[in-house]
């Protein structure tokens, strides 16, 4: 048996068809089968079980598969770790981030990272919904991911400080002229929402829920900066991340009260290499969240109990 084995086995019971594992690792077809039997063959076992809905793996498949998948973790880790005893990281990091989190402290961490390891390659997404973020993380689908509450253990989970939310208004609203926002001072608003599956348009439906409040549509988008622009120009409020507010537009935010504030959290994959514990470590330095955003006065969140998880 071979790590190549291990890793093409454990592609077919993630993408469940030997066809689009194939896909995933870059080739031919008949390769992921030969091996998948030429794997069978040699345990004397059935790994999967062909279903009408694909390949699915068998009980003793999945026991297998756990014991692989460690292995594989663990081969990667090794190489990892060798190549930065040679101070030189090289291959790919996938990192994932709930929309409007880190908008500016992941960018410069990963910066920073990259100018240390120019080998390293990093692929970066946004992920409107939580749940599909979360499950991401459940599958080791990523490396490290941002996002405000998970059901990791607090081994893999790290609490980096919260986000403050702010609501962005358009120049010459009467709310600029105050500090602090009060809630119920939006009532009648039209609000720039995002789409219905976000976890920032949950945010919006909670807060205002709770002070009796119903938001009225005014557009819905898939971007943090684009809901503020669009409120700059008048189409309506809208609430994000401190951190999300783009340049050019924070004389135009106000933090809320009574506070809307969410933990920051980073779930590394279980077995972290190098790579993830630098960025993780690149990641604490940073100031959550980020008071010098607000040109008009300086605040400093409160801190967040709420879906947080201890600090490891």
């Amino acid at each position: 048996m071979s790590l190549r084995q291990y890793e093409y086995a454990l592609a077919v019971a993630q993408e469940g068809s030997v066809t689009a594992a194939a896909e995933v690792l870059h080739v031919a077809q008949p390769s992921v089968s030969q091996q998948i039997r030429g794997l069978e063959r040699e345990l004397g076992v059935e790994l999967f079980a062909r279903t009408p809905s694909g390949l699915v793996p068998t009980a003793v498949g999945r026991a297998f598969l756990r014991e692989a998948e460690v292995a594989v973790s663990a081969s990667r880790k090794a190489r990892e770790t060798a190549r930065a005893g040679a101070e030189d990281l090289v291959g790919e990091l996938a990192v994932a981030a709930q929309i409007g989190f880190g908008t500016r402290q992941l960018p410069r961490a990963l910066g920073t990272l990259r100018r240390r390891f120019p080998r390293l390659e990093v692929t970066v997404f946004e992920e409107p919904s939580s749940a599909e973020l979360d499950r991401l993380c459940r599958r080791g689908a990523v490396d490290l991911a941002l996002m405000a509450a998970c059901e990791r253990s607090p081994s893999d989970a790290h609490h980096l400080g919260d986000e403050e939310f702010v609501v962005a208004l358009a120049p010459g609203h009467p709310l600029l002229a105050a500090e602090r926002v009060e809630l119920r001072e939006l009532a009648g608003e039209a609000w720039v929402r995002f789409d219905r599956d976000s976890a920032l348009d949950a945010v919006l439906v909670d807060v205002l829920g709770k002070h009796d409040l119903a938001p009225a549509t005014a557009a819905r988008v898939s971007q943090t900066a684009t809901a503020v622009r669009w409120a700059a120009q008048g189409l309506g409020v809208t609430l994000v991340p401190a951190s999300a507010v783009p340049h050019g537009h924070e004389h135009l935010v106000r933090p809320v009260s009574p506070a809307v504030h969410q933990p920051v959290i980073a779930v590394v994959r279980p077995g972290p290499g190098p790579a993830q514990r630098a960025l993780l470590e690149l990641l604490r330095t940073e100031t959550w969240p980020e008071s010098a955003v607000f040109s008009t006065q300086s605040w400093v969140a409160p801190p967040s109990t709420a879906n947080s998880v201890p600090v490891v």
